[in-house]
């Protein structure tokens, strides 16, 4: 829907309709399509200005999508939110291990439904750019690779190696013919425009040396030889030969240039956020800055750009790479981890893409850009030609890289004030109708609530009430105890330290060993005499190690490729000593991936022995692979009845390597639904047998947050982040479509202890909404493709400024919980009036606004009745509440 026609028809429609549309649209996306064609057949080149579809340079926004870190009755949502944000394209890498699990069976359903998640993109009439690489990094598991792939005789990974070419093209040729059969490339009438082969293989060329060269040539050939009929790109690599674009990633790429003059500036990944690790503080990227990366990647001569990502989504199972990515993969995205939009960013890119839209006949119609400077740190940047349905166009992009000071400038006769670190943009060359620091899109505050459900007194809440009032999500749980130590038949005895990979193939994070330690009387008495304990050393290990004596916890050991050092306590005779290797995220990213594994390296071995150190690598170890319960699938539905459960106490202690299973119902409603995990240690958790992914309360660091974000000068992945002093993640998202109305089974394995009385079941919204704009402001952006300002009859400076709100799908505006035209104070949720008010400013905001899903309000002193303080530069503040509709039956189920 467009912001025209939710201005002017939703308003008019009744609200039953307004709320239900989006679902019913969603709904109809999900059915299967049958027919590939959603365009007509056109063909994809380009020049060294862009990309030309069907003979005509386009300007194109993209919007990354990792459809393996969402639900497919997700995917509608996320693709039509992408295209009503401006996107043209959307991007996807191609996950090869969760295509080929298994060397030579493949899987393409449910989340791994590629041909699926194409289709919904071009039914949707946006164009899709995808990254086959086969290595993709993305903080994914391996970097994309199956584990297999490293067991392949006489492998090495991303160089001139010949098993390794021969398994990477088998892939990659395999995903093309999938598409071509499918008929979705774009001389087919689908929706793909673009392919990538390999990934920032430049960042890592050098530790191959001429076989890192030999093997770029070769990949761009073997891409090229398999007849696709569109462009493949390779970014981050400046070699890549003459028939492939080279791409940019970065923060910023408006300076960046491909490597030949007949290849146009492509930007694959704009980063505008980062991941996050286990025990960090959580990333932001300032909407403004992001912003001025993008203006000025388009005012500098770019004319593809891809936001990595536009949604994250979630890394469930054991998908998050390596080292201790967390399961969210948020990303600070303008769609957040569960598809709703993240303000003032997701508004702020809009306005910015329609701001680049309007400039796009100028854009693709000069060869280059006219430069001018307009002062020390400010420049123009000025496109014109002839437009393509006769006469003139002109566009023009004034930028202040002053990172401290407002500039005032002189352009075209005219004078302009430029806020530092920002670039305005004029389609007209005349009138400014954005500038990157100027935000005027809502701000939406999400807020977690107890989970309400629809099932009456079948409450997923047990009226158990914490003081911060959230909810428990059961006061009835299950315990079964895990195994310490080898539990099962299928355990091997081999000498020496085996490297964990090798052994447990990926299978699971965990790897038993287990050898027999003798102590002498001697041995005794001399640690008695001394003061002093064995202590178990080990040269190198990685994630995590946990060293039990005799079934007992002697300590972990936490770290990537550390030194390991365990103080021991062993008893005269013979001793288990147990040592437990946990893999979190296998390493994604770097040279020579097949060889990093897991578990040790280097040498083990026991000091503090009377006769001399123990040398465990030359030691008999039996190993067991997992553990019992997973072997045993405890966490499906089917075989979790068959296990030896007991009844949980509730003034039970928290213990160590338990099993624990409740069940409960699902919300009511549609909003997005978390697990708080807070009150739980480290683990893994399933509902209904869908793998959620990893769980760990490790607090993040109390340092490196800011109280105030600055968004001018330079973005890095250390600025402006948030959450320090506390667990990097708590809550962690259940797509509603892995459940049923009531009786989901949840399980958990948790490793170091931890309460799940104090679990809760909670929902995600936007529940709260805030606008801030001035007269100064710029009118609202549809309004340039008026025709009354197209044939020169309305001018722009009589056109007011607007405040949009608008609700997620489901939700209306239920009050205005303050509105002030005048001289307000504040910020969101801390708004005041200042000594500048009119007083029918809450009359009328909610008189535009309660009841409906979206709202316009003129900043003009017409619309508010009157000029409360003649002479001042007056603005708008508007506090708003958002609430389920009472008119959105209960979807929990089917939708996502």
């Amino acid at each position: 829907m467009s912001f025209t026609s939710m201005s002017e028809s939703t308003r008019k429609a009744p609200l039953q309709c307004r709320i239900l549309l989006p679902t019913i649209i969603a709904l109809l996306l999900l059915l299967p399509i049958v027919s590939g064609s959603f365009f007509e057949p056109f063909n994809v080149s380009y020049d060294h200005r862009a990309l030309t579809i069907a003979g005509k340079r386009r300007m194109l926004v993209s919007a990354g999508v990792h459809y393996p870190r969402a639900t497919p009755q997700m995917w509608p949502d996320l693709i039509a939110k992408s295209k009503e944000g401006g996107a043209d394209v959307v991007q996807t890498y191609v996950f090869w291990s969760c295509h080929e699990p298994v060397k030579g069976q493949y899987n393409f359903e449910g989340r791994y439904d590629l041909v699926e998640f194409v289709k919904l993109v071009g039914s949707s009439g946006l164009y899709l750019h995808l990254r086959i690489g086969p290595y993709v990094c993305a903080e994914w598991n391996f970097g994309g690779f199956p584990v297999w792939l490293r067991d392949v005789p006489g492998i090495e990974f991303r160089t001139d190696n010949e098993p390794f070419k021969k398994e990477m093209q088998r892939f990659v040729t395999k995903i093309v013919d999938l598409m071509r059969e499918a008929e979705m490339f774009c001389w087919q009438g689908g929706p793909v425009i673009m392919l990538q082969i390999e990934n920032e293989y430049g960042d890592v060329e050098k530790s191959y040396g001429q076989k890192g060269k030999d093997y770029v040539k070769w990949a761009a050939s073997m891409a090229l030889g398999l007849g696709a009929g569109v462009p493949w790109v390779m970014c981050k690599q400046t070699d890549a030969p003459e028939n492939i674009i080279d791409a940019c990633n970065g923060y910023y790429c408006d300076g960046f240039k491909p490597n030949s003059k007949t290849k146009p500036v492509l930007w694959t990944e704009d980063w505008d956020g980062w991941y996050t690790k286990w025990g960090g503080s959580l990333p932001h990227r300032p909407a403004e800055d992001l912003a001025f990366a993008v203006a000025r990647f388009y005012q500098r001569g770019g004319s593809f750009q891809n936001y990595y990502m536009y949604f994250g989504g979630t890394n469930f199972g054991r998908t998050s790479g390596g080292p201790f990515y967390i399961t969210s993969y948020d990303y600070d995205a303008p769609l957040d981890e569960y598809g709703l939009r993240s303000e003032p960013k997701w508004g702020h890119l809009k306005d910015l893409h329609a701001a680049i839209k309007l400039c796009e006949p100028a854009l693709v119609a000069a060869d280059a850009p006219q430069y001018k400077k307009l002062g020390s740190n400010q420049e123009a940047h000025i496109y014109h030609g002839d437009g393509e349905t006769g006469g003139k166009v002109c566009a023009a992009f004034l930028a202040n890289i002053d990172e401290h000071k407002s500039a005032y400038v002189k352009f075209n006769g005219q004078s302009y004030t430029l806020p530092p670190w920002s670039v305005s943009i004029l389609p007209d060359c005349r009138h400014v109708a954005y500038n990157t620091a100027k935000v005027g899109a809502q701000t939406s505050v999400k807020t977690v609530e107890p989970a309400r459900s629809p099932l009456g007194s079948m409450s997923i809440l047990q009226k158990g009430m914490r003081e911060d009032n959230a909810s428990y999500i059961s006061k009835s749980w299950m315990a079964l105890k895990e195994p310490i130590g080898i539990w099962g038949e299928n355990n091997f005895t081999t000498q020496g330290l085996l490297e964990h990979l090798n052994v447990t193939k990926d299978q699971s994070d965990y790897l038993w060993h287990k050898t027999r330690i003798s102590v002498s009387e001697d041995d005794i008495s001399f640690w008695k005499k001394n003061g002093a304990n064995p202590t178990l050393s080990v040269d190198s290990m990685r994630d995590v190690l946990r060293v039990f004596v005799n079934k007992h916890l002697s300590g972990s050991i936490v770290g990537h490729w550390v030194k390991a050092v365990q103080p021991v306590r062993f008893v005269q005779g013979n001793n288990d000593l147990l040592l437990l290797t946990q893999t979190v995220g296998l390493q994604n990213y770097g040279a020579f991936l097949e060889k990093d594994g897991g578990g040790f390296r280097g040498k083990a071995k026991l000091t503090g022995f009377k006769n001399g150190d123990v040398d465990l690598s030359k030691s008999s170890w039996t190993y067991q692979v997992g553990l019992k319960g997973e072997a045993e699938k405890v966490y499906t539905v089917e075989h979790s009845e068959k296990a030896e459960w007991s009844t949980l106490e509730t003034e039970a202690s928290p213990s160590i390597f338990m099993w624990y299973k409740t069940y409960f119902n699902t919300p009511e409603g549609t909003d997005p639904v978390v697990l708080d995990l807070g009150s739980m240690g480290k683990g893994q958790a399933w509902v209904d047998g869908h793998h959620i992914g990893r769980y760990w309360s490790i607090i993040a660091q109390k340092d490196g947050c800011d109280r105030t974000c600055d968004y001018r000068g330079a973005y890095h992945s250390d600025k402006c982040t948030t959450n320090c002093g506390k667990p990097t993640q708590t809550r962690y998202h259940v797509p509603r479509s892995w459940l049923k109305p009531d009786s989901n089974l949840l399980v958990l394995f948790e490793e170091t202890g931890g309460n799940p009385f104090e679990i809760s079941v909670k929902t995600v919204t936007a529940g709260v909404l805030c606008g801030q704009v001035s007269e100064s402001h710029y009118p609202p952006l549809r309004k340039w493709s008026t025709p009354g300002f197209m044939n020169g009859t309305l001018s722009m400076n009589s056109v007011a400024p607007e405040m949009h709100l608008r609700c997620e799908e489901g939700h209306v505006i239920s009050s205005i919980e303050f509105a002030s035209y005048g001289t307000p104070r504040g910020s969101c949720e801390r708004f005041s009036t200042g000594k500048c008010h009119a007083s029918k400013s809450l009359s009328i905001v909610s008189e535009a606004c309660r009841g409906r899903i979206s709202c316009f309000i003129e900043v003009s002193n017409t619309a508010f009745q009157s000029d409360p303080c003649r002479g001042t530069l007056k603005t708008l503040a508007v506090m708003a509440r958002c609430s389920p509709s009472q008119n959105t039956s209960y979807l929990g189920f089917s939708t996502a």
